[in-house]
């Protein structure tokens, strides 16, 4: 049982090693694929994707009681409440009037795709942000929501203003797609692909090539090898061709 088990380990640190140096063998190949389809990713990223900015401003919205003092109870119930303000900003009374006044030729749908509302941890703040082929586009349509969504707020929960915090901002760099990011993960993926190619062909590939393939496989032990002068097999070559001359 030793024997049989040392046989078995010994089978897969030989497999493993072959399988390093068979990688070794294509490195060339692998790396070259890799640039290749970092340089197609790059190239399609550049030129065939469209860039989309963000722009995004931010409201503050807080309960007051009716003696205008902020009381604890004002916070903690204008915190539970920015998930019920984000409803309302997503809402599609808000994002209609938003497309209809700036005549935008967009569903409900195709603007909510557009929107992003998120609250930053601990505080009462909700950003919005737009998402825009246009970088001038995507601040005028985060302005429009932000004051269609704080009327809609003041007359929905009965609020008495809506503070702005911050104006929408004019995009300078695009948000995506990162050329960077993709050529890398493009580089990556050839990486990977021409290595499975080169595993799958190492692994079906069944012939036996050297006398230790032919003990490994076959359990039988070469007699003789005979080997293969390669002189006279280029010289043979030669005398053809002068033959065909």
């Amino acid at each position: 049982m030793e024997e049989n088990t040392i046989r078995q380990n010994d089978e897969i640190e030989i497999d493993l090693w072959e399988i390093c140096l068979v990688l070794l063998h294509n490195l060339a190949l692998i790396v070259c694929v890799g640039i290749m389809t970092a340089l197609g990713t790059f190239l399609f990223t550049q030129l065939l994707v469209t860039p989309t900015y963000e722009s995004s401003t931010k409201i503050y919205i807080l309960n007051k009681q009716d003696n205008n003092a902020v009381t604890y109870s004002d916070i903690q119930l204008g915190t539970q409440l920015t998930k019920d303000y984000a409803e309302l900003i997503q809402s599609r009374s808000v994002l209609e009037e938003v497309v209809q006044g700036m005549g935008l030729e967009l569903t409900y749908d195709e603007m909510l795709k557009k929107i992003t509302v998120t609250t930053p941890a601990d505080t009462r703040i909700l950003a919005i942000t737009v998402t825009d082929t246009d970088p001038v586009q995507a601040m005028q349509m985060a302005n429009a929501v932000r004051e269609a969504a704080s009327v809609h707020i003041m007359n929905v929960m009965d609020i008495q203003a809506v503070n702005v915090a911050e104006t929408a901002n004019m995009p300078m760099k695009k948000a995506s797609p990162s050329v960077l990011k993709n050529t890398f993960i493009g580089g990556l993926l050839g990486i990977f692909l021409m290595i499975a190619v080169v595993l799958i062909r190492y692994l079906m590939d069944d012939t036996v090539k050297t006398p230790e393939d032919v003990e490994k496989y076959l359990q039988l032990s070469t007699l003789a090898v005979i080997p293969l002068n390669e002189g006279d097999a280029e010289g043979k070559k030669k005398k053809k061709k002068v033959k065909r001359g």
